[in-house]
């Protein structure tokens, strides 16, 4: 038998009388575009995140954008960014008109390597040709980017910092959740991320009084008082009442999964071994295990191998946003941040979500293994 990659019916049999229920409520109230589970779901968030302030938005891109627009940037800003993450990260920096600038990760973490992030400062500083305006840090396959060190990096250059959580709903970042440290901080409820509704949909969190109200301007295209007073340049960026209704539906059980995918992550680490290369996650740090993904230099033949066994594997991410077309006017070239490049070449992802079995999991290492062993 095959075994999911993510088991999206799983969960739903376990949670559909309530998941109907909301979606019931939402259709017999009709107030389908920010109705009242809407501002319910953006409470609960923001006592999961502990922050102050959540708005929830149409997408993890948007929650991106928003964020960038509260901020005014725009041609000539300079945000950096990792280069091995989903081409959303900078593609929200190009829709806004400001230059992505890339950092190298750390070949342990995968995530932005902040010794490499403050030379990369100083360099544009020292160039002038961009202005340096913010940071966004990836938090990668669930695991939170080293925020402190990102925020002192921040403070002595005087940036923002916007934490792109598009994977890590569920994470914790020193023994808080990971929401509650930059002053932006955003995620993705896109279906197959930690906490996913039946559509797109995202949010944006901050403790920050002023930027939520830029926010949910910025929401509704740019409205002042009223919905004909337009203030500044805005997006239809509302998250849809249906999908708040599945995502309250989605929270109570959320913790418990939260763990789950952390348990079935150690059964993963405990019978790899030392055959291949993992994130490493560092003390006091808890991934929310989007994926849970391995390094090999012979990933080839093992994801062929786990493919003739009904077992679905899947590249994230098989080539680096500065090689990406879409980016080509950044004029990067190969080589020029070999760990990402190297990771991208070695990495492929497992199957991963609350309900994998013990079973499923060995049957999957034992593959690996045999096929280790026998190349």
């Amino acid at each position: 038998m095959s075994v999911p990659f993510i088991d999206l019916k799983s969960q739903y049999a376990d949670l559909s009388d309530s998941i109907r229920k909301g979606i019931d409520a939402v259709l017999d109230h009709g107030k389908y575009v920010m109705g009242p589970e809407v501002l319910e779901l953006e409470s609960q968030l923001a006592t999961m995140g502990n922050t102050k302030h959540v708005l929830s938005c149409s997408s993890g891109t948007d929650a991106l954008v928003i964020a960038l627009m509260a901020y005014g940037v725009g041609p000539g800003d300079a945000v950096f960014t990792s280069p091995f993450t989903f081409v959303a990260t900078a593609e929200a920096i190009v829709a806004v008109g400001a230059t992505p600038v890339f950092v190298d990760i750390d070949e342990n973490t995968l995530n932005i390597d902040t010794k490499k992030l403050e030379d990369a400062v100083v360099r544009i500083e020292e160039e002038g040709n961009l202005k340096a305006r913010g940071i966004m840090p990836v938090d990668i396959f669930g695991l939170p980017a080293d925020y402190h060190a990102v925020a002192e990096c921040a403070k002595r250059h005087d940036l923002f910092v916007i934490g792109d959580g598009a994977q890590s709903m569920g994470s914790l970042y020193k023994g808080r959740p990971s929401a509650s440290y930059p002053d932006v901080w955003t995620t993705s409820f896109f279906p197959a991320k930690p906490l996913g509704c039946y559509g797109d949909g995202g949010a944006v969190f901050t403790n920050s009084d002023e930027l939520i109200e830029i926010f949910r301007s910025i929401r509704v295209h740019g409205k002042g008082n009223t919905k004909y007073d337009t203030v500044r340049q805005g997006l239809n960026g509302r998250l849809d009442t249906i999908q708040a209704a599945v995502l309250l539906a989605k929270l109570p059980s959320f913790p418990d999964e939260i763990e789950k995918r952390q348990a079935a992550a150690e059964r993963y680490t405990s019978h790899l071994g030392k055959s291949v290369r993992f994130q490493s996650i560092p003390h006091n740090y808890q991934s929310a295990w989007a994926q849970y993904s391995i390094m090999s230099p012979k990933r080839d033949a093992i994801m062929a191998s786990l493919k003739e066994d009904g077992i679905p594997t899947a590249i994230y991410y098989g080539k680096p946003l500065h090689l990406q077309p879409a980016l080509s006017h950044l004029e990067h070239q190969a080589g020029d941040f070999p760990v990402a490049e190297k990771t991208s070449g070695e990495i492929f992802s497992l199957p991963m979500h609350p309900y994998i079995t013990a079973d499923q999991i060995g049957r999957t290492c034992d593959t690996i293994l045999r096929t280790i062993e026998s190349i």
